[in-house]
């Protein structure tokens, strides 16, 4: 039988999915387990390992249910996964505790120490393009040093999410080069670099846990027979470590323009996320905030620059919880789709620009294009009079201020933007975000643009397509939908508001840590 099917694995924080794609880019099934992650006082975030892999194999398994024969059909599996985050191993290979996520900030006190100390973190941020924050595993193997000395004892590797997938898929110790020069890298040599590790201060003992820089556009690992035995899967089956689930995402979703266009690309998810392309080292622009992030794009050369800020759709679901919590009050049990609904309607009644709000809803704080664990959501302009829906505009606005943020923090603002994410299903929140950015949007053309990435990846290691460019124009270019012009009117207006949100910014710093501390976040499981 043909070897006709690719495998996306795309493990995110809340659901892990296995995506099969033809060899055409035609997603054909999903197979989706929800994850979960416990947060706790004093900023730790947590997720089981183990839990993480079993997911993993279960969302492989609901593929074989759904596609007849899918172990023989089965040309290649791509891996991704989420960012940032520290995943420790023994040397059997067993994970050495939960892994710290990335919206873990216990780090969050020696960041602020560290970056206030410009001798030592301009050097290291000039090598890997990369600001400091609490979700890396730099700051958070670091805190660990201090207050977990015995994990990293007993540690023989540090991966990321997807570079443990990888090593219970194939049985090797690698990352890949997107999180690992962005990491601890020099984006220049494309190695590791003893200047940045000199400047975190790793000693001997930290640097023997990285592991080696593997790029999957050149070299494929096979699924072992424990692993096949696991998942329904072939031994043997090629197995191709992906970059990270930003980068797989930006590649699924046309970041990459083979025609040579101005390309911008912006993920509407729990994170909101902003790229830009740079062709090479050379072309990276830094910023003098020292924030943000440089990572390598599967592309021959280039590099994603990157700014997250922490809180997308995690803002709207601030929004829902409150309104479900006020309608519980008489009994009334409504669905979280239909709140979403009633308030997207709300919001396309309302004036725009007539609220600020601050999308600083993660507890986390904010890392792009400003780093400050203790940032915290606001609303600004409130009076009689706004109701429902000039709080649920000023929601959808922020996103697109937010963004806009991010993006000058890199430069000029792309000249065309693709969008993704969940958030990006809304004509409210689209309409707002190309007018506060004054560009045209198209959106992306799949729903699971990280697993397509991956996917992406293992087609052009395993030979589908000889070059990168030459998948995106097969896979991508095609399915990108119509420009969205941008209202200049509502542009004029809304750029008045985005002169308040900077402004209000910097006027309320100084009161979030004053703020810091009333509210210590509670222990629960989030799925």
């Amino acid at each position: 039988m043909a070897q006709d099917i690719l495998i996306g694995l795309d493990a995110g924080t809340s659901v892990v999915k296995a995506v099969a794609f033809s060899l055409a880019g035609r997603q054909l099934a999903v197979g989706a387990v929800a994850n979960q992650y416990r947060t706790f006082a004093g900023g730790g975030a947590e997720q089981d390992m183990a839990a993480t892999w079993v997911h993993a194999v279960e969302a492989i398994r609901q593929l074989g249910a759904q596609l007849p024969d899918l172990a023989t059909r089965t040309l290649a599996i791509g891996v991704t996964g989420q960012g940032d985050g520290t995943w420790l191993i023994d040397g059997k290979g067993n994970p050495v505790g939960p892994a710290r996520i990335w919206l873990d900030s216990r780090a969050a006190a020696r960041v602020d120490a560290f970056r206030a100390d410009a001798e030592r973190d301009e050097p290291r941020y000039r090598a890997t393009g990369t600001g400091l924050n609490a979700c890396q595993q730099g700051a958070q193997l670091l805190d660990m040093s201090a207050t977990e000395p015995e994990r990293l004892a007993a540690a023989a590797t540090v991966f990321h999410c997807k570079d443990w997938l990888y090593f219970r898929l194939t049985g090797e110790r690698v990352t890949d080069p997107s999180e690992g020069l962005s990491a601890f890298g020099d984006i220049y040599t494309e190695a590791y670099s003893d200047t940045v590790l000199d400047a975190l201060g790793f000693a001997a003992p930290l640097r023997a846990l990285l592991p080696p820089i593997l790029d999957g556009l050149r070299h494929a690992d096979r699924l072992t027979s424990a692993a096949a035995v696991a998942t329904g899967l072939s031994v043997g089956t090629p197995v191709v470590l992906g970059a990270g689930d930003v980068i797989c995402a930006a590649l699924g979703s046309g970041l990459h323009d083979p025609d040579g266009r101005d390309i911008g690309c912006t993920i509407l998810g729990s994170t909101g996320i902003h790229m830009r392309l740079a062709a090479d080292a050379d072309a990276v622009r830094f910023n003098t905030e020292r924030t943000g992030y440089t990572m390598r794009f599967p592309v021959a050369g280039a590099y994603a620059q990157i700014q997250t800020n922490m809180s997308g759709t995690l803002n709207l679901d601030w929004l829902v919880d409150l309104v479900l919590s006020v309608l519980s009050i008489d009994g009334s049990g409504r669905d979280r789709d239909d709140i979403l609904a009633f308030l997207d309607r709300k919001a396309s009644e309302a004036s725009p620009g007539g609220l600020i709000y601050h999308p600083f809803a993660s507890t986390a704080g904010e890392r792009g294009p400003f780093v400050d664990a203790s940032a915290r959501a606001a609303v600004i302009g409130l009076a009689t009079g706004k109701a429902i829906g000039d709080i649920t505009l000023s929601v959808y606005e922020a996103l697109g201020h937010a963004a806009r943020h991010c993006y000058e923090a890199m430069g000029e603002i792309p000249q065309e933007i693709r969008v993704t994410g969940g958030a990006s299903r809304s004509a409210v929140i689209r309409r707002s975000l190309g007018a506060i950015l004054g560009r045209p949007l198209r959106q992306a053309p799949q729903n699971e643009a990280g697993a397509l990435g991956a996917a992406m990846m293992a087609a052009v290691s395993v030979g589908v397509f000889q070059s990168m460019p030459d998948c995106v124009k097969a896979w991508v270019s095609g399915g990108v939908g119509d420009a969205e012009p941008f209202d200049p009117i509502l542009a004029a207006k809304l750029d008045v508001s985005h002169a308040a949100y900077r402004a209000s910014i910097n006027a309320l710093r100084p009161n979030w840590k004053l703020l810091a501390g009333t509210n210590a976040t509670a222990t629960c499981s989030v799925g």
